[in-house]
């Protein structure tokens, strides 16, 4: 069985699981520690080596570690959630000296839309896959033919109407705004539209707590490509921060 192990930060619980490549399971059950109240990060590193100690994998286990930041060349441009004297950090360093392994730390958008692609919505499918979390924001990972293209923050793509896209249509907004599901499918389709303009994907990803009503919004969306659910639900961005971990180190050992 090819193994490596996923971890996913937030801003209030750090969790991780060992997964199964092959399948994109988990071969033992979620190990989760509520993120440290000071959450700087050597207390976040801390913790991270608490989780992976707790699985006791073989010595060179590939580790992906997802983040709520954009990760450039190892670097985290600002941190959501966390405390602020991440930005500017070297997560990469900071994660493989407390490890005492090579690690990839990834955005946490980028490695749930990672995981959705290989292994949940868009498993076997080639091309281009625009994956969007909708939440308090909107989060996006792009995924052409099974590369990631890192960072994309299309959340905040301004549209046509001047708006922000997540400021417009984020499912934060339908709840501040007590939108019906008919009026924010139609804020959903100025996003949606857009992407599709400027993207030319070949399918679409929404992810999301609001996803698992999707019945309700979705169908009422009217795009080229086939815009569809996520499937992974909360274990997308450990697998698919475990997925890129594993990547990366074979792609340094070759």
């Amino acid at each position: 069985m090819s193994l490596a192990l996923g971890i996913d930060i937030g801003g209030s619980g750090i969790k991780g699981a060992p997964v199964d490549l092959t399948t994109g399971e988990f071969v033992a059950d979620r190990y989760r520690i509520p993120t440290p109240e000071k959450s700087t990060p050597k207390n976040v590193a801390q913790v991270v080596g608490q989780i992976a100690e707790h699985f006791d994998l073989p010595r060179h286990t590939p580790i992906g570690v997802a983040v709520p930041a954009p990760i450039v060349h190892g670097v985290a441009m600002w941190m959501a959630n966390l405390h602020k004297s991440w930005a500017g950090t070297n997560v990469d360093e900071l994660f493989s000296n407390v490890l005492d392994t090579q690690v990839t730390v990834v955005n946490d958008a980028d490695a749930a839309g990672y995981g959705e692609v290989e292994y949940g919505a868009a498993k076997g499918q080639s091309g281009t896959s625009l994956v969007t979390t909708l939440g308090t924001g909107i989060g996006s990972a792009l995924v052409i033919d099974h590369r990631l293209i890192p960072n994309t923050e299309l959340g905040h793509l301004t549209l046509p109407n001047g708006k922000e896209a997540e400021a417009w249509a984020s499912s934060a907004v339908k709840d501040r705004k007590k939108l019906s599901w008919t009026d924010w499918a139609n804020r959903l389709q100025d996003v949606y539209g857009e992407y599709e303009k400027l993207l030319n994907p070949d399918l679409i990803i929404v992810g999301g707590g609001i996803s698992k009503d999707s019945d309700k919004f979705l169908p009422l969306l009217k795009t080229r490509v086939p815009i569809i659910p996520a499937t992974l639900r909360n274990k997308a961005g450990i697998i698919g921060a475990a997925a890129l971990g594993a990547r990366e180190a074979t792609s340094q050992n070759s």
